[in-house]
């Protein structure tokens, strides 16, 4: 007696949305970090030199604070 299988799941297909979903979401992640980064050097690059004195920055610093992960 011959049987075969019937009870086909769709993992596969969900898997792959899965990965579509995260990769689109990856790709949001790191346009709104470019947008937070992009912000935050302009509103530093606007202030003089002796208010970015007074936050304890020097123009040199502008760029690696707009990039990194501090807690703003």
């Amino acid at each position: 007696m011959a049987t075969f299988n019937t009870t086909r799941t769709t993992y596969d297909m969900a898997s792959f949305t899965n990965r579509a979903i995260a990769f689109v979401a990856e790709a949001v992640h790191a346009v709104s970090a470019w947008n937070d980064a992009r912000i935050t050097n302009k509103a530093l690059s606007n202030l003089t030199d002796r208010e970015l004195s007074d936050i304890g920055l020097v123009r040199g610093d502008i760029e690696g604070v707009a990039k990194s992960n501090f807690i703003r």
